[in-house]
């Protein structure tokens, strides 16, 4: 008959670590980093000077995200431009297209995926009534183009950052509302 093997001795801070994992529960039971919130009026829109303005969300260094819902008015046209990350957009209200392919509207409630490098020009329609409001993730950068094709400007989440509170604070309107990730 062979003796039993006796089984190898657990570091203390093995079995602390066996403990831990015994008692801790599988799905969260509270928050750990707390979510954040902003309202619907709790951010400015920054005014372009083209009619257009921009409301900051949030925005994730790390990541290279940035989160916004963009107002434009009838009739506007936006610098031809792409992005080096994949963008999503919702529209909460009025219409839109590409001037690359004027067929395709965007109206309330539509969706829009646009993959990185496709190029594109925003447009409304000047018939539509009111402002145009959409709901924009943007990863990586946007890169502004002129009619030949050049790169004119180029804006990444740290710049939007950057703007966007130079804006408010410049004017005297809070923005500390706004959900910054990374710094």
């Amino acid at each position: 008959m062979t003796e039993p093997v006796a089984a190898p001795a657990v570091p203390p801070a093995l079995a602390d670590l066996v403990a831990w994992m015994t008692t801790r529960p599988i799905f969260p039971s509270k928050a750990e980093n707390g979510t954040r919130h902003a309202g619907a009026s709790d951010l400015p829109f920054a005014e372009a000077g083209d009619g257009s303005a921009i409301q900051i969300q949030h925005i994730d260094l790390n990541a290279n995200l940035w989160i916004s819902t963009l107002r434009v008015p009838p009739g506007f046209k936006a610098l031809k431009h792409y992005h080096t990350g994949h963008v999503y957009g919702v529209t909460l209200q009025g219409r839109w297209f590409y001037a690359e392919a004027p067929e395709v509207v965007n109206s309330q409630g539509s969706y829009l995926f646009e993959p990185a490098g496709s190029v594109h020009t925003l447009c409304t329609p000047p018939d539509v009534t009111g402002d145009t409001l959409v709901w924009f993730a943007v990863h990586g950068s946007n890169i502004n183009l002129d009619d030949s094709g050049n790169v004119v400007s180029m804006m990444d989440a740290r710049f939007a950052l950057e703007i966007y509170r130079r804006y408010c604070k410049a004017l005297g309107l809070d923005c500390s509302k706004l959900i910054v990730i990374g710094e």
